[in-house]
């Protein structure tokens, strides 16, 4: 029930925090002290982040719920308003320092160039977690490549080589957008070409011969967990999905009739609506899976609620337990697996590549053709899916050539 002015002001402490909740995830906290503060919980990119609004009674509960208001005005705009809070603390602090430039151009970049809400928070983490401490405060055009370096080799000392060299490139861009908007006349991360070691090549571990990845789709229909687990399990395989975008599906991204799943922008890694053609295998564990999951948001939802979907570790604890070990084959080792053996089966690449969901080159072109070689995925699909079937029986499979269609 909805909060009243006559419940706030007679609110009184008890021996722990006292939440008083109003709606739209706005509440009335009241300490043990007597102390009485607005506070706003939201969700967004999957995560429950909080705000505080102000202090009862000098912010009553109109005021509060206006508050509120705006910011999920925000929301829906796409602005996550713990960035914009820290980006408007950041400039009243300095107009001209890193942190307040930084914080500017992720809000001009992220929202413009259609980031994923995934790949801007690990993007603002970084900057936030290992250059914001010790460059934030100092003034942008002041910064030297000596300094700059320092901050990212305490990244690299801590065994993170790839995020070291993931925050030079976002500071590199964050220096170019300061000399365009005229706050900078050089950008120092030029200086550091060749100053980080080299990252090595990352490959996710899969399994590529017919007769171990039978195996592996039998030990899956032979899965004793939970059923939630196994159907995400039976699903990896035959749709190669990107882990993250699989154990975050919803219902209301799949049309079952027509035998498709539309994952949103905000899902995708390149931001791109990505189309997924159902074979008729995912289409019936999908039917199976509906009557227990199907009348809430998750297909595959925590448990430790329906409000989320299941963990990052769900599918590789599931392998782990099945025998399989980190370096025989993870969550993500079925987009290469599946990209290995339809390369080698002929499948036209480019149907691949567009149904990996891998970055297109010409970005324009891209989110145009979205839908790109869908006739050829949808038979190139159903064929994986056949194929599958014949590896998990045990059989000789000899997969027909797809080239020419």
């Amino acid at each position: 029930m909805p909060l009243t002015d006559a419940t706030v002001r007679t609110a009184k402490p008890a021996d722990k925090p006292l939440k008083l909740f109003d709606a739209g995830g706005l509440y009335l906290l009241v300490t043990p002290q007597g102390g009485k503060w607005w506070r706003w919980k939201y969700r967004t990119a999957g995560k429950e982040k909080l705000l505080s609004l102000g202090v009862y009674p000098e912010i009553g509960l109109r005021e509060a719920r206006q508050r509120r208001d705006d910011l999920r005005q925000q929301l829906r705009q796409g602005v996550d308003p713990s960035i914009s809070r820290k980006a408007q603390r950041a400039t009243a602090s300095g107009a001209d320092s890193f942190e307040a430039i930084a914080r500017e151009w992720f809000a001009a970049f992220s929202k413009g160039k259609n980031w994923a809400p995934s790949h801007a928070s690990k993007i603002i983490g970084r900057l936030e977690n290992d250059i914001f401490p010790w460059l934030g405060a100092s003034p942008l055009n002041e910064i030297t490549a000596p300094q700059l370096l320092a901050a990212l080799r305490r990244i690299e000392a801590r065994g993170a080589l790839e995020s070291a060299h993931r925050a030079l490139q976002a500071c590199g861009r964050i220096f170019t957008f300061a000399i365009a908007t005229g706050r900078a006349e050089r950008n120092p991360a030029t200086d550091l070409r060749g100053a980080l070691p080299t990252v090595k090549g990352r490959h996710f571990p899969t399994l590529t011969d017919p007769k171990a990845v039978g195996a592996l789709l039998r030990a899956i229909e032979g899965y004793t967990g939970t059923f939630i687990v196994r159907c995400a399990l039976r699903l990896a395989p035959l749709l190669f999905v990107r882990p993250g975008e699989l154990r975050r599906a919803e219902w209301s991204e799949f049309d079952l009739d027509a035998a498709v799943w539309r994952i949103p922008a905000d899902k995708v890694k390149m931001g791109i609506e990505h189309i997924v053609p159902l074979p008729h295998q995912a289409v019936a564990i999908l039917k199976d899976l509906h009557p227990l999951t199907g009348r809430g948001r998750y297909l595959f939802p925590s448990e430790r609620g329906a409000d989320r979907s299941m963990s990052a570790n769900s599918v590789n604890a599931a392998l782990r337990r099945m025998g399989y070990a980190k370096h025989e084959i993870t969550g993500h080792g079925f987009r290469s697996m599946a990209s290995t053996l339809l390369n080698e089966q002929g499948w036209n690449r480019d149907a691949i590549e567009r149904q990996l969901a891998h970055m297109e080159t010409n970005a324009v072109r891209g989110a145009y053709n979205r839908a790109e070689h869908l006739p050829e995925r949808r038979r190139m699909m159903q064929a994986w899916a056949d194929y599958l079937d014949g590896l998990k029986q045990g059989a000789t499979v000899v997969a027909i050539n797809r080239t020419g269609h």
